[in-house]
């Protein structure tokens, strides 16, 4: 048995979000930062460093969302140009559910450049790390414990087998 529709979903907010430059991940032509953006107002890059790779962390690189849009990344340093002023910076990895959030603001200077990095955790049982210097990842001790548990009961049960 099928349910009646709900109410419809709000239309999104029209035009590109607040603080992102151009449609397109930045292939139109857009002015030297500080220059004027959208509405002449200065504009800034926001340098978004996601640590790790596909083969060191995750094979989906993780989401960014700056004042609750989406914006395109990938691993390693991502330049974004943004209007100057506060940021509100979301990260989060996905695999079999959305884990490791983290969250900043920044003050994005006209004509200047903030750079901000973000770890993801070694497992999905908790939050990210974000901050201005390069993160460690959380999780390690889990990992490891994990690790060594495994490692007993593939080689300790056998062991102990062919001793009795």
């Amino acid at each position: 048995m099928s349910q009646p529709p709900g109410p419809p979903l709000p239309p999104p907010p029209p035009g590109p979000p607040p603080g992102w430059g151009p449609p397109g991940g930045g292939h139109q032509h857009q002015p030297p930062a500080g220059q004027g953006g959208q509405g002449g107002q200065p504009m800034g890059t926001l340098v978004v460093t996601l640590q790790g790779s596909v083969l060191t962390s995750n094979m989906i690189s993780p989401s960014v969302r700056l004042n609750g849009y989406p914006v395109p990344t990938s691993y390693g340093d991502n330049a974004l140009p943004v209007t100057a002023g506060p940021i509100h910076v979301d990260v989060e990895a996905q695999w079999l559910k959305t884990y490791g959030q983290a969250a900043i603001d920044v003050q994005v200077p006209p004509g200047g450049t903030v750079q901000v990095f973000y770890a993801g955790p070694w497992h999905q049982f908790t939050t990210g790390s974000i901050g201005f210097e390069k993160q460690k990842r959380k999780g390690t001790g889990f990992l490891v414990g994990f690790v060594l548990v495994l490692l007993l009961l593939v080689v300790g049960i056998p062991l102990l087998a062919s001793l009795g």
